[in-house]
């Protein structure tokens, strides 16, 4: 039911909205996850918390407005390389530990993944061509991915993708998830009425985003396993935080938007 009345207000939202209202709206998301991050880093204290939450607001303008444009896809490519090198760690991961009482490092490395996806989706909806389909599009990767990877999953799923950071994750839902996701990439390039070559990349940059957003999601759990939690937070009712909404994202978003840059050469 939270999924079923979310996502149509999402979805209106990014294609009605002029891009800096949607810039505003995902910006409410972002201070939701950055409270929730705050967390996970061990700060308990409300006045911490509303601190890191207001230090990610005021990064979002300052991303955004002052650096110059080009530097935007350099921001991404960073996001891009960090998420990529994570994704060769995580499997190398064969014991959690117990994560300190407080971690401040962790409060400097949120800055990456909740600044990130937020930029990435401005950065898609401001295109002047399709700005806000292609945003729309990239969510719709996500949710598509994810839901395909669930069902799945649970129906045919046996062999488990990674029994010590996500138990409930099967390597099925992770090749269905990703089918899933090269289909919606066709039909987006079939829509944007690419030539064969452009559509080929798209299809690849779709690919993989969706592994990069399993990534996500899996990170997220070593960081809640650390913690010995199961959500990052209660503020939906059966899907947990917001960060447990947005985890995939966090890491997709910077991989699809760098894609498109080099797709069609941004603005």
């Amino acid at each position: 039911m939270t999924a079923l009345l979310l996502a149509p207000l999402v979805m209106g939202a990014v294609l009605l909205l002029p891009t800096p209202w949607f810039a505003l709206l995902m910006a409410l998301f972002v201070a939701m996850g950055a409270w929730e991050w705050s967390g996970l880093a061990g700060f308990d204290a409300d006045l911490a918390r509303a601190g890191y939450m207001l230090l990610i607001l005021l990064c979002l303008p300052l991303v955004w407005l002052l650096a110059p444009s080009d530097w935007h896809a350099f921001v991404l490519a960073l996001a891009a390389l960090w998420w990529l090198a994570l994704a060769l760690r995580l499997p190398l991961i064969r014991h959690v530990e117990q994560a300190p009482r407080v971690e401040p490092s962790l409060l400097l490395l949120g800055l990456l993944v909740l600044v990130t996806p937020w930029l990435a989706l401005v950065y898609l909806h401001a295109m002047p061509t399709n700005g806000p389909w292609i945003a729309l599009s990239l969510l719709m990767l996500i949710w598509i991915a994810d839901t395909a990877a669930y069902f799945s999953g649970r129906r045919f799923g046996r062999a488990k993708l990674s029994t010590l950071l996500s138990p409930g994750k099967t390597r099925v839902g992770v090749y269905a998830g990703v089918a899933a996701a090269s289909a919606w990439g066709l039909l987006v390039a079939l829509a944007l009425g690419l030539a064969a070559t452009k559509a080929l990349f798209l299809l690849a940059i779709c690919v993989l985003a969706a592994v990069m957003s399993v990534v996500g999601d899996l990170f997220e759990s070593l960081l809640k396993r650390r913690r010995g939690i199961k959500d990052a937070g209660s503020l939906l009712p059966g899907h947990g935080g917001m960060l447990d909404r947005i985890d995939s994202l966090t890491a997709a978003a910077p991989i699809f938007a760098l894609g498109f840059i080099w797709l069609i050469g941004g603005q």
